[in-house]
């Protein structure tokens, strides 16, 4: 009876699951068609793995995307650290107003929406009306107004700063939550041994978030093909779309603009089972060097 309450419980989140992430799986089968918006998938013709094969032999666009999209992701996994040292640097703040006031302040950005992010971006730096371009200009730092949107050279980074700003606070939860379940007389018994606060930070703090940071870490490099839509698609520009061109935005301009929906399909599916490869690969590192699996 009480698994039958347990199961009655979960039934929602189970139907949620299975109608968000299951279901939409049955559009796979557009991958091994010939595809026609005019007929049923009954009517269409079958192909086969030929839009698999012509991923392979579709160098020259992806070639670019897939460069630009491991690329921004290894900058991504350079700056996995950050959250680790906010969440200690808040830890450490002694007034617990402030903490949470610096917590709440970093964290807010992650549920600001991409459009808005690119709004505040460009309204602050915009070669033309941007407030630190006329700052800059007005102090006499600069002679000629920035266009960091434009900038080329700099775009992965710019856009990893962007994304880094904006998910920073967020990542920190996860460690906070760590660092709040380390027992707190190890820190007593390391004071009373004269460690001072950094002592303890290197002898307690970081070793006992070590399992929940490259947990995070190995996650992380699972998705290493998923930088994420919304970022890249609202800032590319015609200065930046060859370096901010990702696997999701190529894909949805296959599909929506190209109108090669079995192509794009097609390298949905590689994208994921290279995702799962990657999962299990990592897996099978976490076991080796932390003695269990992470999933």
């Amino acid at each position: 009876m009480k698994a039958v309450k347990l199961l009655l419980l979960l039934s929602p989140f189970l139907i949620f699951v299975i109608i968000f992430s299951y279901v939409p799986l049955f559009g796979w089968s557009y991958a091994f068609l010939k595809f026609n918006p005019a007929l049923s998938i009954s009517e269409m013709t079958f192909v086969g793995l030929d839009n698999f094969r012509a991923i392979f032999r579709y160098t020259g666009a992806l070639q670019t995307v897939m460069t630009n999209t491991l690329a921004i992701s290894a900058l991504a996994l350079m700056c996995t650290v950050l959250p680790v040292a906010l969440a200690i640097m808040i830890s450490q703040v002694r007034n617990k107003k402030y903490s949470k006031f610096i917590q709440s302040a970093t964290t807010i950005p992650n549920f600001i929406s991409w459009v808005l992010v690119y709004s505040i971006v460009f309204s602050l730096f915009a070669p033309e009306s941007g407030v630190i371009n006329q700052l800059l200009m007005r102090i006499g730092l600069i002679t000629t107004p920035l266009n960091p949107l434009g900038n080329i050279e700099g775009a992965w980074f710019i856009q990893t700063g962007i994304g880094l700003w904006k998910s920073l606070g967020w990542g920190t939860i996860v460690y906070l939550a760590a660092i709040a379940g380390i027992d707190q007389e190890l820190y007593e018994a390391a004071a009373v041994d004269g460690a001072n606060r950094f002592q303890s930070i290197l002898h307690i703090t970081l070793p006992g978030l070590s399992g929940t940071y490259l947990v995070l870490f190995l996650l992380a490099v699972s998705n290493i093909l998923s930088n994420g839509f919304e970022q890249f698609w609202v800032f590319q520009n015609a200065l930046t779309s060859n370096k901010l061109e990702v696997f999701d935005t190529y894909v949805y301009r296959l599909a929506m603009v190209n109108n090669q929906y079995a192509f794009s399909t097609a390298m949905s599916i590689m994208k994921s089972i290279v995702g799962i490869f990657l999962l299990l690969t990592v897996n099978r590192i976490s076991k080796t060097i932390r003695g269990d699996s992470i999933v």
